[in-house]
């Protein structure tokens, strides 16, 4: 009896004490702390190409015009300026980006949209003066200031901060619907696994990186053609392009350059209004303004990078000499164009092409020494 009672009464208090431990059990982990703007990965890539689209379009329809003697599309009585186009145009990417999915989709989107924009730029000077001028002077610097803000924002919004766990599993999840109606490449498909891998790191939902990784596998594979041609362009480029040898030869030029500059500063600086006339030639020094300033500016801020960078490119145990030149022609060329625009117009094209091949041969030789992956892959991680 006093067996049967001890037992009703560890009984009734595991009935009572047993609550506890329930809801202990059955507790919801605290909520992890989503991302909020998710960014697309390869959106950054989309706009470097719009931009790339957009700049082709203003070069193209400016040699279009010259050679046709600027033609008027309407008549006698009516003008269709070229942005009523680039607004059509732009309208159409949005309405192709909303209504339709898949990666030749966003491409088409992006191309047209960039064309359109170009349309638009092109013809800024029309909105800027009163006159609806269109070969105002400064509006070639107006669209290369555009192009570069743009251009900046992008990449601060690409790499303000690291990757989170939601936006890679979410990056990988739009490749694998994709992938399910398309198929995928072997490029794509392997660039969202490793997505996947990153998410897991970070400690993504189980759950929802097994459906992930599921529908990822379930993707039918395909030809990647857009690879094929990433892959053909580097072989016809000229061999010499691609030696060694050509980096610390540019790498010296911009440091020549940068000492011109700097020099032509300090006697701007120190003279200020240097007029050197003996009948025959004119060497004139004026005062430094706004453009002298910034060709100045500039001068420095390469010298000071490139200098040090030259010093110590041949030491083939670091990689800090060629990102840090890469880095001194990107400001040399970036500063120099603002100030060439604004006093030779579209002249400033030629000098800023010199300086993105500088810059793409120098990448070129960081990619050689670092193994970086190319085509979708430098998509997805760059």
């Amino acid at each position: 009896m006093h067996s049967l009672c001890n037992l009703s009464i560890t009984h009734s208090a595991a009935l009572i004490v047993m609550p506890q431990y329930v809801v202990r059990a059955t507790a919801m982990p605290p909520l992890r702390q989503r991302t909020k703007l998710i960014r697309n990965f390869f959106g950054s890539s989309a706009a470097e190409a719009f931009l790339v689209a957009a700049i082709a379009t203003i070069l193209l329809t400016r040699l279009y015009l010259a050679i046709t003697d600027y033609p008027q599309v309407g008549g006698e009585t009516l003008h269709i300026a070229h942005a009523v186009h680039g607004g059509l145009a732009m309208v159409l990417a949005l309405l192709i980006g909303w209504l339709f999915l898949g990666f030749a989709v966003r491409v088409t989107a992006v191309v047209l949209g960039g064309v359109g924009f170009g349309l638009f730029l092109d013809e800024i000077g029309k909105f800027v003066t009163v006159d609806n001028d269109y070969f105002y002077g400064p509006s070639a610097e107006i669209m290369y200031v555009t192009v570069l803000l743009l251009l900046v924002a992008n990449r601060v919004i690409r790499q303000f901060r690291a990757p989170t766990a939601d936006e890679n599993l979410a990056n990988a999840a739009a490749i694998a619907a994709d992938g399910v109606v398309h198929g995928l490449p072997p490029g794509r498909r392997a660039a969202a696994f490793r997505l996947i891998e990153q998410a897991e790191q970070l400690g993504a939902d189980p759950t929802a990186v097994r459906a992930v990784r599921m529908l990822l596998a379930s993707a039918d594979q395909r030809d990647d053609r857009l690879h094929a041609v990433r892959e053909l362009a580097p072989r016809l480029v000229p061999g010499f392009l691609r030696h060694p040898v050509l980096v610390p030869v540019l790498g010296w030029l911009l440091v020549l350059a940068a000492s011109s500059g700097l020099v032509l500063g300090v006697v701007q600086l120190l003279a200020g209004g240097l007029d050197l006339d003996d009948r025959a030639r004119a060497i004139q020094v004026g005062e430094m303004g706004i453009a002298s300033g910034i060709l100045f500016v500039s001068a420095v801020i390469t010298l000071a990078l490139a200098l040090p960078a030259m010093l110590w490119l041949h030491r083939a145990d670091t990689l800090w000499p060629l990102r840090t030149l890469r880095l001194a022609a990107l400001i040399f060329t970036a500063l120099n164009a603002l100030s060439e625009f604004a006093t030779d117009g579209f002249g400033a094209v030629t000098n800023v092409a010199i300086g993105l091949f500088v810059m793409a041969v120098i990448s070129y030789r960081i990619n050689v020494r670092t193994g970086e992956p190319t085509g979708a892959d430098r998509e997805v991680l760059g």
